[in-house]
């Protein structure tokens, strides 16, 4: 994992696991290691392909409410709003898979502390401007767009390289990991 990509000048106190935590080494001072949070210890599991046009994130809106109502106790209009703007992102910025006319991949997934991952694949290995659209603080910097709306809902954005079964790089994975209330987040 690449731990440059952090997403948050200090480690989340959500519980997401720290370089510490799983390679066993301090981590660069505040470094997260991405991604804080994998689907393997998750509470249930939805996902999709989507067809990367522009009806991609208006798409994933739809299919994202009746996912998070269904089960998480959090906001699921905001759930459904940060996985619009996380999947028109990709569809606006990186490069959808080549498969059935191009795709991108939305999961979402919950635990059983509350949070909330909402994940996009996309076939662009590089987060250019990562830094930049990460550290966005909640206030409105003028009219709200793309990305901003993970900080706005306290959420933690970060990314990582995509491999496939053969280790090969194919892509990222950008996650917005959303608390289920404001309350107690830093």
């Amino acid at each position: 994992m690449n731990a440059q990509h952090s997403a948050t000048p200090t480690p989340p106190t959500h519980g997401g696991a720290t370089a510490t935590d799983r390679a066993g080494a301090a981590p660069a001072a505040g470094a997260v290691v991405l991604l804080p949070r994998t689907k393997d210890s998750a509470t249930f599991l939805e996902s999709c392909h989507l067809t990367a046009n522009r009806g991609a994130g208006p798409n994933a809106r739809i299919r994202v409410m009746p996912w998070v109502r269904r089960h998480w106790a959090g906001n699921a209009d905001q759930a459904s709003r940060v996985a619009d703007k996380l999947v028109e992102n990709a569809v606006r910025h990186a490069k959808a898979f080549p498969s059935d006319g191009g795709i991108v991949t939305l999961r979402v997934f919950g635990f059983a502390d509350g949070f909330l991952a909402i994940e996009v694949d996309d076939a662009l290995p590089q987060f250019p401007g990562f830094q930049q659209v990460a550290n966005q603080g909640s206030a409105v910097p003028g009219r709200p767009t793309g990305l901003w709306w993970v900080a706005h809902y306290r959420g933690l954005l970060s990314w990582d390289v995509k491999r496939d079964v053969t280790n090969t790089v194919i892509g990222k994975t950008v996650q917005a990991l959303l608390p289920q209330t404001w309350a107690g987040v830093a």
